[in-house]
């Protein structure tokens, strides 16, 4: 009776354990861990449908589980730094379990793994973009005329714009893309507010984290950089616009120019046919009195 009692609580206890896969999404970096001998699978279809099955089989018996995008370079690294055998389901299993901590995931929903990887990709280069910025910050130093740290004062009149553009929207939903060019490649940043009428204000921090930090580097770079935003509510037109990033200073685009902004791929440079249904107008006065200071490297 005892026994039985004990195995009713651990089943019970293994429904309070959160768990994490680290998912291999991409077939080149299948093939690299099928180098270790210790790696089972051999076809990335078939390792994909097991993982779902998985999947579907833990969230049937009530866990909660995060899918981890593994990358075989890092986890390569990360077993020479840690003194692991990297041929070792141990190993695996101890830089998934590093990954929840550390690197981007989602939840398992009940969705076709079709579906969640691209948001786990995404992820992903939302948070590599994030750390890129974020190092470029800090490499900056400080102003040769007045000393001040040129990345932390950045940052700072980034989230005083931010602040400005989302406060002197209309009620309703919005979606800011923010890009900046770099070298080698240009850094775009998406933050979605939703503005309600009362004035209340939901975001999500991580989101604007990022988005404030690579409208930073364009400040601290001087780099050539815009923010377009669209705004939506119920029963109206979307309204489209947005400012060129001059300097520490937002300047507003006109309705055509921010018509080519929103109907150009920003990798490619290629025309994106205009939606239906959306109106390309002037952003309203950020009454941005706090100027910024021109520093200097």
């Amino acid at each position: 009776m005892a026994d039985i009692r004990h195995q009713t609580l651990r089943r019970v206890l293994r429904r309070e354990i959160a768990g994490t896969i680290g998912l291999l999404t991409d077939e080149e970096d299948f093939r690299t861990m099928r180098s270790y001998r210790s790696f089972a699978f051999d076809d990335h279809t078939s390792y994909l449908q097991q993982v779902e099955s998985l999947l579907r089989s833990l969230a049937a018996q009530g866990s909660h589980t995060t899918v981890a995008l593994f990358d075989p370079l890092e986890y390569a690294e990360y077993c020479a730094d840690s003194g692991l055998e990297p041929d070792t389901p141990a190993s695996r299993t101890r830089f998934t379990a590093h990954l929840a901590a550390t690197g981007p995931t989602v939840p398992y929903d009940g969705r076709p793994l079709a579906e969640l990887v691209p948001e786990l990709v995404d992820e992903a280069v939302r948070q590599a973009t994030w750390e890129y910025a974020t190092t470029l910050l800090t490499r900056i130093g400080t102003c040769a005329t007045c000393g001040e740290d040129i990345g932390r004062a950045s940052f700072i009149r980034a989230a005083h714009l931010l602040t400005r553009v989302v406060h002197t929207a209309g009620p309703g939903s919005l979606h800011l893309v923010c890009s900046v060019s770099t070298t080698p490649d240009t850094l775009v940043a998406v933050l979605r507010v939703d503005q309600r009428t009362d004035d209340a204000i939901r975001l999500d921090e991580s989101e604007a984290l990022e988005f404030t930090t690579v409208l930073a580097l364009g400040i601290a770079t001087r780099s050539a950089g815009g923010l377009v935003m669209r705004t939506t509510t119920p029963d109206t037109t979307d309204l489209v616009y947005g400012w060129r990033l001059r300097g520490e200073n937002l300047e507003p685009l006109t309705a055509s120019e921010v018509f080519d902004a929103y109907c150009t791929d920003i990798e490619s440079g290629d025309l994106v046919s205009p939606e239906s249904g959306v109106d390309y107008g002037t952003p309203p006065d950020l009454g941005d009195t706090e100027k910024g200071t021109h520093h200097t490297h």
